[in-house]
């Protein structure tokens, strides 16, 4: 059994934009959130999560990095969104139709909170964070 060309594979199709193979807009509501926004809700986040660190542990880096998963899986389902994320007007959705739920969330925290998966993104660009919680991060 051969395998079909590489072109009729939706994935392997080159798109104009991030998100459009997956029928979302080039620009405005729901249209994947770029990089500059997602690096300055991550900015809001880290601040308000290094505030309470040495507010209340002395800044200990272990404190600092448990705030911010706390942040992340907390807010997520509350919010649909961290602080950050709401600031500069994103959210985080399923890729499927539904409610984002809790388990969504607190693998997308536990997996940005390691940073690693956060910086790795592929066509749509969707961190693998997002990818294995079956997330994406759009504009509002």
């Amino acid at each position: 059994m051969t395998q079909p060309p590489p072109d009729h594979d939706p994935a392997a199709r080159p798109q104009a934009w991030p998100g459009q193979r997956l029928g979302l807009p080039e620009q405005g509501a729901r249209s994947i959130a770029r990089p500059g926004r997602r690096l300055a809700a991550l900015a809001v986040d880290w601040l308000i999560s290094s505030a309470v660190a040495y507010a209340f542990f002395d800044g200990h880096p272990l404190a600092l990095t448990a705030i911010f998963g706390a942040l992340q899986a907390v807010t997520v389902p509350l919010l649909n969104g961290t602080i950050g994320h709401l600031v500069f007007g994103m959210r985080v959705v399923p890729l499927v139709p539904g409610p984002v739920g809790f388990l969504r969330p607190l693998i997308r925290a536990a997996l940005v909170t390691v940073v690693i998966p956060a910086v790795i993104w592929d066509a749509d660009q969707r961190g693998l964070h997002d990818k294995v919680a079956g997330t994406l991060l759009v504009r509002r």
